[in-house]
């Protein structure tokens, strides 16, 4: 099957682009907003760090609770389209009401916007992809996305700049592409549930029932262990930057290098990889991506300059954008059409759940031993998530469509 861009919907670039406007936003947004309730606002940085914690569970229940809302709804637009817009209200909040209470309702507005906009999005691509281009299309829109993020931190700096650190300045500058986000949203995406009614003319609805967990199937709730124990294994990105300034004396300066490099790496990789799923399979790539972690964390453990744990960054980055996107193209082949919200909203639940064991693992080998065996306690736990994986492949891929 010769799979090709003029495959791919207008509705998917338009996802695409306006993922990648989000993204810039969010970015320019993230990378001062501490700084704004520490300096500006006189904010403690213990609060700001508990704050941000709360900010982030609330989003990964949004992405389930928004997951089961667009099947109950069956207008997965709808929802994005509001997520979106609380994302879009919130910049001009922060820019407009200096004080803790307000920037912290905006910063709420934000996260829950964010976590309501992604699960219906992911799903939305998943019902627009024509068949065979699923690989292609949630490709295409994590590379587009990812880009957003490496582009939000330069023009994060320029922006800082160019405002002679006028944070207030900047909120509203990053106003400008999520409100472009929003009008492409509303004008170049078509719903395919939106012309679905009942006899009388009435909106569909689809009532949700403990018995639509069963219904996911026992593929689907193996996959999920498997995504846990690897999720388990991604210590934070955080921990890059610091091996790079503690271990090989990179300036601070520097930092948000760091966290470009892997965000371009994964742009670079996830639409390639995602097209040639759709004509070799879905789990070779899965279980490359599991293998290409375990080398980055060889890489940055055993690495002995600055240069050599650069490359387990860029290795980082690719297999942050193949996992995420072979795990979403698998659940889309797999779980039934009218539940692809509930079980994307439920892979983003246990990804948090996986990312908060692995932040108290990192964290527990960092402080105890070193960063050395930090990523080496990675990279087994990733070869564990390996040998998994293929000893529930059977299992795994009894429905799969490829």
């Amino acid at each position: 099957m010769n799979i090709t861009k003029s495959k791919i919907p207008v509705s998917i670039w338009a996802i695409g682009f306006a993922s990648m406007l989000l993204n810039i936003s969010t970015v320019m947004v993230f990378g001062v907003v501490a700084l704004y309730l520490k300096q500006i606002l006189g904010a403690g940085t213990g609060f700001i760090v508990m704050l941000e914690g709360f900010f982030e569970a609330m989003a990964f229940v949004m992405k389930l609770l928004s997951g089961l809302i667009s099947d109950y709804l069956r207008r997965p637009k709808k929802v994005m389209v509001i997520g979106f817009a609380m994302v879009t209200i919130s910049r001009p909040l922060f820019a407009l009401f200096a004080t803790v209470p307000m920037v912290i309702i905006a910063r709420l507005f934000d996260r829950l916007g964010n976590g309501m906009q992604s699960t219906p999005r992911d799903a939305l691509v998943g019902d627009l992809s024509p068949e065979g281009a699923k690989g292609a299309c949630f490709g295409l829109r994590n590379a587009m996305a990812t880009a957003g993020s490496f582009i939000g931190g330069i023009l994060g700096i320029v922006a800082m700049f160019l405002a002679n650190q006028n944070i207030q300045q900047v909120f509203m500058w990053a106003s400008i592409p999520a409100s472009i986000g929003f009008f492409l949203l509303l004008i170049f995406v078509n719903d395919p549930h939106e012309k679905e009614v009942t006899a009388d003319k009435k909106p569909i609805r689809h009532p949700l029932h403990l018995k639509d967990l069963a219904r996911l199937g026992k593929p689907y709730w193996l996959l999920m262990i498997v995504a846990m124990v690897f999720m388990s294994s991604r210590i934070g990105e955080s921990m890059l930057v610091l091996h790079a300034t503690h271990s090989f004396g990179m300036d601070p300066s520097f930092a948000h290098g760091i966290l470009i490099l892997y965000n371009c790496t994964n742009s670079l990789f996830s639409y390639p990889v995602g097209l040639l799923s759709d004509r070799l399979g879905r789990y070779g790539f899965l279980a490359l991506s599991f293998v290409i972690l375990i080398v980055a964390d060889a890489f940055l453990g055993f690495s002995s300059s600055l240069p050599v744990m650069l490359i387990g960054v860029a290795l980082w980055g690719i297999q942050i954008g193949m996992s995420q996107d072979m795990f979403l193209c698998i659940i889309a082949d797999q779980i039934p059409e009218d539940l692809r919200g509930t079980g994307i909203g439920f892979y983003y639940l246990i990804n948090s759940i996986g990312l908060l064991l692995a932040g108290f693992i990192g964290g527990s080998l960092a402080d105890r031993y070193d960063q050395f065996v930090t990523f080496m306690g990675s990279g087994i736990i990733a070869l564990f998530a390996l040998i998994l994986l293929i000893l529930l492949r059977p299992a795994i891929d009894s429905k799969a469509q490829r």
